[in-house]
C-alpha cells in the first residue's frame, strides 16, 4: 500500500465513518485513480469501521507537519 497526500485527498470528503467496502464504492463511484482503490482493497477487512484519513494512513500529514501559519494570510 502506497499512499500520497493526493491520493488521499480523494478521500477527503468520503463518509466517514465507513467500512472498507464503503470507502471503496465511494473511491469508484468518485472517480478517483485505480490507485486509491487498490490501496483500500489492501486494508484488512475485520468488519471494521475507520472513522478517518489517519485510520487507513497513520503516518498522514496533518495541517501542523507542515509548518503553515494560518494567522498569516
Amino acid at each position: 500500500m502506497f499512499w500520497t497526500l493526493e491520493l488521499a485527498s480523494y478521500l477527503e470528503d468520503a463518509p466517514w465513518p465507513a467500512t472498507k467496502d464503503e470507502l471503496i464504492d465511494y473511491a469508484i463511484r468518485s472517480g478517483a485513480p485505480i490507485e486509491v482503490v487498490e490501496n483500500l482493497q489492501e486494508l484488512e477487512d475485520e468488519g471494521e469501521i475507520y472513522e478517518g484519513i489517519d485510520d487507513i494512513w497513520p503516518d498522514y500529514p496533518s495541517q501542523e507537519d507542515f509548518f503553515f501559519n494560518e494567522d498569516e494570510y
